[in-house]
């Protein structure tokens, strides 16, 4: 795999300090070759970028943002971890958002995380996925990403 820092700078994207749980919980765990993250949500400078329902007080184009930047914490806690040049492959995302009832495009607002896993880990970061439309999410999050990576062990 090559050097996932030089292609995240390629991006022009800077991996956040990775935020402090909000409950009795680890932002990442590893068993075997596979790291599970716990939800991220769209975190930025220690701040929810923004609240409420897509379809509603949020558009999709700010929600697939907001996907992007919680698959962005979910690497930086993957980081913390492990490392991301020990990723091998993106295994499984799984994506919440928090969704007006007549909302139904979840698949394109998670799109923002599963496309940025294709941008900086090319074929290795296709992966299997959810997107699931949910009535709420903690701190009125609009998204919440969780990866399942597999790595050298």
């Amino acid at each position: 795999m090559a050097d996932i820092k030089a292609r995240l700078s390629e991006l022009g994207i800077e991996l956040p300090p990775v935020a402090r749980p909000a409950g009795a919980y680890l932002p990442a765990v590893q068993t075997g070759k596979l790291v599970y993250t716990s939800g991220q949500v769209p975190v930025v400078d220690g701040k929810l970028r923004r609240t409420g329902k897509v379809g509603a007080e949020v558009s999709p184009e700010e929600a697939y943002d907001d996907a992007r930047q919680c698959a962005i914490n979910a690497l930086a806690a993957i980081d913390a971890l492990v490392g991301l040049d020990a990723v091998t492959r993106v295994v499984k995302v799984v994506g919440f958002v928090a969704s007006d009832p007549s909302f139904t495009g979840q698949p394109k607002v998670i799109n923002g995380a599963s496309e940025l896993l294709g941008e900086v880990f090319g074929d290795a970061g296709q992966h299997a996925r959810s997107a699931v439309g949910v009535a709420a999410l903690p701190i009125d999050a609009p998204v919440e990403v969780e990866l399942i990576v597999e790595v050298d062990a």
